[in-house]
C-alpha cells in the first residue's frame, strides 16, 4: 500500500509545501490528491520566488498585466499572481475540504513578511486577502512573533482560518495555542474555524548539530539528529494536554476544532540522515505534515509507517533534551535565533520576488527599460 495513504489511517494529513502554476494546470495536484491522499497546500515567499523567477510559466500572465498597466508596481503583480494560484489551488482542493467536513483541503497565503512586526497591518492585510481570495478553504498565514500572535487572536475572532508559522520552541507553541483559544472565545461561530500551528523541525537539528559538533565529545555527538524530534514530541504532548483537557472542553461543546500541529521544514537537510526521517518519526493523530514535493515522493517510494511514532519513547526524548541542557547548549536561545532568521529569510525572498518581477518587466517592456 502507498505509505502516504497509510498515514491517513494514523490520523495524519499530508499537505504539499509547494505551489506553482504548472502544478495546478497540468493535473499534477489533482493526481496527488487522488493517488496519494494529499489534503492541502502551503506556500511562502521563498516558494513563490522560485516559481516566478525560476520558470517562464508566468510570462504570459505578466505580459497581460504589463499591457494593461505598464506602470503596475511589483507588489501588485505579486499580489495578483499569488492570489490567482492560491484561488485555483483552493478550488482543486474543494472536494477534500467538503469530504473532511472543513478540516482539510486548505491552501495558505500570507501577508508580506515586512508586516510581521506590525499587528494592525497584519490584521488588515489578512482581512483583505481573506475577502479577495474569497474561498472558505483558505488559511491566512501569520508568523508567530509577538505582534503576529496578537493578530492571530483578532483574525480567529473575526472568523478567519489561520495558519501560524515559524514556531521552533515550546514557548512559541504555547503562545500560539492560547491565542487560538482566546480568538475562539470571541468568535460567534467557533465551529466554522480551522487553524494549524506550523512547528518547524529540521532547522532545529541543523543549528543544534552545529553546536554539538563544536563540542565534539562522545556525549555531544550522540545527540546529533535527535533534538529536533525530541523537541517536536514535547510540543505534541503539550498539544494533547491543552486541547484534550478541561481548558478546551467548553469550546469543544460549542463545536470548536482542535488546532492541529503542522510539522513544517520536514525535508532532511543533513544527507547523513534518512531522507524521510522527519516524516517517519512524527506520525500521530490530529497532525499535519507539509512536505516538499521531493520528500513526498521519497516517502511514497520507501517510507515506513509503524504507528503513532510522535508518542513513542517520550522518556528518551526528555532525557535527550535534558542531556543537551547539561552540555551547556541553550535550546531556547537557538530557537529564538531560528525564528528571527526565518522572518528575515521570508522577507528577503519577498524582495527577491519583487526584483525578479522588475527584471521580467524590463525584458518584456523594452521601451520602459530604456527610459
Amino acid at each position: 500500500m502507498n505509505p502516504l495513504l497509510e498515514l491517513r489511517k494514523q490520523g495524519q494529513s499530508i499537505w504539499l509545501d509547494y505551489i506553482r502554476r504548472d502544478l495546478l494546470r497540468n493535473g499534477e495536484l489533482k493526481d496527488l490528491i487522488a493517488n496519494d491522499g494529499l489534503r492541502g497546500v502551503t506556500s511562502n515567499p521563498s516558494i513563490f520566488e522560485k516559481a516566478i523567477d525560476g520558470s517562464s510559466q508566468y510570462d504570459e500572465a505578466l505580459r497581460v498585466l504589463f499591457a494593461r498597466d505598464p506602470g503596475i508596481e511589483a507588489r501588485e503583480i505579486y499580489d495578483e499572481l499569488s492570489i490567482e494560484d492560491v484561488r485555483n489551488a483552493a478550488d482543486i482542493l474543494q472536494p477534500a475540504y467538503r469530504e473532511s467536513g472543513g478540516q482539510d483541503g486548505f491552501v495558505s497565503i500570507e501577508p508580506p513578511p515586512q508586516l510581521t512586526r506590525d499587528t494592525q497591518a497584519t490584521i488588515k492585510e489578512g482581512q483583505r486577502l481573506w475577502q479577495t481570495v474569497n474561498r472558505p478553504n483558505l488559511m491566512i498565514k501569520v508568523v508567530a512573533t509577538k505582534e503576529g500572535i496578537q493578530a492571530v487572536e483578532a483574525l480567529i475572532a473575526a472568523g478567519i482560518n489561520v495558519n501560524i508559522t515559524l514556531m521552533f520552541s515550546l514557548s512559541h507553541y504555547e503562545a500560539v495555542a492560547n491565542a487560538y483559544i482566546r480568538g475562539l472565545q470571541r468568535c460567534r461561530e467557533p465551529q466554522k474555524i480551522a487553524s494549524v500551528a506550523s512547528f518547524f523541525v529540521s532547522r532545529v537539528d541543523t543549528e543544534v548539530d552545529r553546536a554539538l559538533d563544536a563540542l565534539g565529545s562522545p556525549e555531544a555527538l550522540a545527540l546529533r539528529g535527535k533534538i529536533a524530534i525530541a523537541n517536536t514530541k514535547k510540543v505534541y504532548q503539550r498539544f494533547r494536554t491543552i486541547f484534550y483537557g478541561e481548558d478546551f472542553s467548553a469550546l469543544r461543546q460549542r463545536g470548536a476544532r482542535v488546532q492541529r500541529p503542522l510539522w513544517a521544514s520536514t525535508s532532511t537537510k543533513n544527507p547523513q540522515y534518512r531522507d524521510v526521517l522527519y516524516v517517519e518519526e512524527l506520525i500521530g493523530p490530529d497532525t499535519v505534515n507539509t512536505l516538499p514535493l521531493a520528500t513526498l515522493k521519497a516517502f511514497r517510494d520507501h517510507g515506513s509507517v509503524r504507528g503513532n511514532t510522535v508518542q513513542e519513547s517520550l522518556s528518551v526524548a526528555e532525557d535527550q533534551l535534558r542531556s543537551l541542557s547539561n552540555l551547556g547548549i541553550d535550546l531556547d536561545a537557538i530557537t529564538e535565533k531560528l525564528q528571527v532568521a526565518g522572518v528575515a529569510s521570508f522577507a528577503s525572498a519577498y524582495e527577491r520576488v519583487l526584483a525578479a518581477l522588475e527584471k521580467k518587466r524590463g525584458s518584456m517592456t523594452p521601451a520602459r527599460a530604456s527610459a
